[in-house]
């Protein structure tokens, strides 16, 4: 799955308004970030002292430079930054790919049928936050990802073979795909990624926004 992440990525990029089409998208776009992928896998490895480790969703991001460094942007997109049009692109890449495994969540909103989702948001709009950091444990990891509720009832519907280090990437991939379709809040944090409900996101963005006019004199740049 991260694998076909990594190449949805290169497709996005190669159909984006943002990026120059003329010059093209490097085919060493995906092999340098597959390397980086792996890198960041390793690295958390050896920090905690595990004999093993498995790439996760959020790794994703450590493809950044791999991304910056193989695509050529446009007038608009330099406006954007290089960094802020490569994470646009591995958020439409999970976008993409989600659809594939599991149910649309702006389709399933608007169904009749109960919202197979429901659990998993009724979690997080009762207050609850889960940090996913960089460099967390393994053992970590699944305890906090074990914590949501109904997400590992989601996965064993739709994948019941899958093995138990994939079950928790894919529980992983539920939450980065319900913030893509905006059911939940996503914030970058210095070393990981926050998962939240979407209003108190919100809420966090404007308070934020508020702060930063007091301190620079009425200017905010969103970064």
């Amino acid at each position: 799955m991260l694998k076909d992440l990594v190449e949805q990525v290169a497709m996005e990029a190669r159909k984006s308004e943002l990026v120059d089409q003329k010059s093209g998208v490097s085919a060493r776009l995906t092999i340098s970030a597959l390397e980086n992928l792996y890198s960041h896998a390793e690295r958390r490895m050896l920090i905690n002292g595990e004999k093993q480790s498995y790439a996760r969703v959020g790794d994703l991001y450590g493809i950044l430079p791999s991304i910056t460094g193989k695509v050529e942007l446009v007038y608009e997109g330099e406006l954007e930054g290089a960094s802020g049009v490569a994470q646009m692109l591995i958020g439409k890449a999970i976008r993409a790919q989600f659809e594939k495994a599991f149910p649309n969540p702006e389709k399933t909103k608007k169904s009749k049928k109960p919202n197979p989702y429901a659990r998993v948001l009724g979690w997080f709009n009762e207050g609850n936050t889960l940090p996913l950091l960089n460099v967390e444990t393994q053992i970590g990891y699944e305890n906090l990802l074990r914590q949501v509720d109904g997400l590992s009832e989601i996965v064993k519907e739709h994948f019941p073979k899958a093995a138990k280090q994939e079950q928790y990437l894919l529980m992983e991939f539920v939450l980065h795909g319900l913030a893509e379709f905006s059911q939940l809040s996503k914030n970058g944090l210095e070393r990981g990624i926050e998962f939240k409900d979407l209003m108190s996101g919100m809420f966090d963005m404007k308070q934020g926004r508020s702060n930063e006019d007091e301190d620079y004199g009425g200017h905010y740049e969103e970064k």
